[in-house]
């Protein structure tokens, strides 16, 4: 039946008269009383009768306006759930990232989505390994992914969307603990490392190995660590001194002491899927893009329009 030939009835059943109706509905009066007379006929039933100077419903009217108000309650919330599907305020999004991304910038700007848009399904899923992130946006387990170094697949779209400080997290004990200034990277050949595995995190492992060599340094290896929370404690036990995304430093590990690495810094990156810049994903892109950078931070010029995130 015609939603609006519904509400025609329920417009006529509260204010009780076609002329009262007809006003309410910028229709004219014989318009109104000849739409009305042709349901009746097609459902072969009066729906209202007169009582007073007024109308008021038959039986039969009162059995529709019950199923009426229902009907066009449930259409307008449907078009009101394509509205906010269309303005990306509803839907479900899963967002993967790099362990250290929550603790900066990501947190915030998560932080500021989870306040602007409360009816959006946001899912997040830690990932160690870059490379099983970009499998997850090719093969939709992830929308869109904040890691470190995306595979190089024409189905990625990739930009570059904050750097951050390297940090030498340090037994505090430790003479380099002393101050608080940057230190040189030479210094990493001073103390034994804390590194990840390689199988488990082989970019962060690659990271600070390259460092290493970069400066003319073969690292000593004091012991590996899976978690960020077994890295740190080893730091605090003393086996050595680890490497690792400024941010780190939130988690106030007692007995670990971070100093930055002058000169050094984690890139993140942005990933999903190449062609998909969904409503929901473009502000999801622009809460990231909306969160000021914390001070050591670096944050390339954000683009000029969504065409300009895909790469």
């Amino acid at each position: 039946m015609d939603l609006r030939l519904l509400g025609y009835v329920v417009a006529i059943a509260e204010e009780g008269s076609i002329s009262g109706a007809a006003r309410r509905l910028l229709l004219t009066q014989p318009t109104l009383s000849r739409q009305l007379r042709d349901l009746e006929r097609r459902l072969g039933a009066e729906l209202f009768v007169r009582a007073g100077r007024g109308l008021i419903p038959t039986a039969a009217g009162e059995a529709l306006l019950r199923r009426a108000v229902h009907m066009l309650a449930d259409a307008e919330a449907a078009l009101n759930d394509v509205r906010l599907a269309a303005e990306g305020k509803t839907g479900r999004l899963t967002v993967g990232f790099a362990g250290s991304g929550i603790n900066g910038a990501l947190g915030d700007a998560l932080g500021r989505l989870r306040a602007e848009l409360p009816d959006v399904d946001l899912s997040l899923v830690e990932l160690f390994d870059d490379a099983e992130m970009s499998a997850g946006i090719l093969d939709g387990s992830l929308d869109v992914a904040v890691q470190r170094l995306p595979v190089r697949d024409a189905r990625l779209a990739t930009r570059v969307w904050a750097r951050e400080p390297l940090a030498l997290f340090l037994p505090a004990g430790h003479p380099l603990a002393r101050t608080r200034e940057p230190a040189p990277v030479s210094v990493l050949g001073q103390i034994s490392l804390v590194l990840w595995p390689r199988e488990s995190a082989p970019h962060a492992h690659d990271e600070i190995t390259s460092l290493c060599h970069h400066a003319g340094i073969v690292p000593r290896i004091g012991a590996r660590g899976r978690t960020v929370q077994t890295i740190l404690a080893l730091v605090a036990a003393g086996f050595g001194a680890a490497v690792m995304a400024d941010s780190y430093r939130v988690l106030h590990r007692e007995g670990v002491t971070p100093r930055r690495l002058a000169g050094t810094a984690t890139t993140l990156h942005l990933v999903w899927r190449a062609g998909d810049m969904s409503p929901l994903l473009t502000r999801f892109m622009t809460a990231l893009n909306a969160v000021q950078p914390r001070p050591g931070d670096e944050r390339p010029e954000a683009p000029a329009g969504i065409a300009g995130l895909q790469s």
